[in-house]
């Protein structure tokens, strides 16, 4: 079903899906409230939505299909300081993912972008959804966490990589933290550029903790959580006096900007037992190689479980690898890793 207010946008959107034979747009809907109604009328796979809409727009839309029928929403974003943050929030409440709304206004659309389109809104088909309301989930009782007997009581650095449905898996962890936790956390988010600046901007705003995008030169210390910028890689020097430094860079050149393997094949030496890794939903396998080089040095790495997978490929290609010390549904994520201090 698309959403949007612009009968043009309703006409190309619907256009582009139909080029592929495995979508077929069964409704379209010119604001909020005719969608809720059509929601339940023709019960789509998946939804996508426009932010700005008149008598009802996208994110109320969005919180109301996550409480009534969860379906899988991607949100149709713009660049703007106005639409990225939307999009943030969005992405808490619930959507699956985003994308960019100009890369569909090209005529004609590249090809590569239209695959792009497809895939991505086909993972969003098969992605499972919760009734709960994202970031509201507590520790599940009567369900003991199993710490290995032989790995280290106590860690330095927190690595948390993610891709899709990453940033609503966030919401229920980062605000968590306490402002006097004893470790760094750096969190490598899928996203294209533009979006991992107000993503830290909205989580120094809810969490206990200072948060801010990493820049080079900042230097690594308990108590602050840094977000990877996208569009770059991010790793760590150790200089002589013993601080490390962060360094923001645009090599190597990979697949994700940031990338997970990338940042933890960098802290891994440094950090050697005294480094944690969590890997969170997400699709593709990005992760797999750094926990390697996390396990190799000898330190942890945790790794969220199918059952509360937006999409059930990053762990699982570290779990299946057997890289993973401990797999945890999302509302027992938190006390995982902080079972491990």
């Amino acid at each position: 079903m698309i959403v949007d207010d612009s009968a043009f946008m309703r006409r190309a959107v619907s256009l582009l899906l139909e080029k592929d034979p495995e979508f077929y747009v069964v409704g379209i809907a010119r604001n909020g409230i005719d969608a809720l109604e059509k929601l339940h009328r023709f019960q789509p796979d998946v939804i996508t939505m426009d932010v700005e809409m008149p008598e009802m727009d996208g994110i109320e839309t969005l919180d109301r299909i996550m409480r009534e029928r969860p379906t899988p929403v991607v949100m149709l974003s713009s660049r703007t300081g106005e639409g990225t943050e939307a999009t943030i929030r969005a992405l808490e409440l619930g959507a699956v993912d985003f994308f960019l709304k100009d890369r569909l206004l090209a005529d004609p659309v590249e090809s590569s972008v239209l695959a792009d389109f497809h895939s991505r809104m086909k993972i969003a088909a098969s992605a499972r959804m919760s009734a709960d309301a994202p970031g509201q989930e507590g520790d599940e009782p009567g369900l003991d966490l199993i710490r290995p007997a032989d790995k280290p009581a106590a860690y330095d650095l927190l690595v948390i990589g993610c891709s899709t449905g990453g940033p609503s898996a966030l919401q229920s962890i980062l605000p968590r933290f306490p402002a006097d936790f004893p470790a760094g956390i750096i969190v490598v988010q899928h996203m294209p550029p533009g979006f991992t600046g107000p993503l830290a901007n909205r989580f120094h705003h809810i969490c206990q903790m200072p948060v801010k995008e990493a820049a080079s030169g900042d230097q690594l210390l308990p108590g602050t959580i840094f977000i990877a910028p996208s569009g770059y890689q991010t790793t760590a020097k150790k200089l002589s006096d013993g601080r490390v430094i962060l360094q923001v860079r645009e090599e190597p050149v990979m697949l994700y900007k940031p990338s997970v393997d990338v940042t933890l094949q960098s802290l891994a030496p440094i950090y050697r037992n005294r480094l944690l890794s969590a890997v969170l939903t997400g699709m593709g396998n990005d992760g797999l190689e750094g926990c390697r080089a996390v396990k190799e040095n000898g330190g942890i790495v945790v790794t969220e479980s199918e059952e509360s997978c937006i999409v059930y490929g990053m762990p699982k290609a570290v779990y299946e690898a057997g890289y993973s010390d401990v797999q945890a549904a999302l509302p027992r994520l938190f006390s995982c890793i902080m079972s491990f201090l």
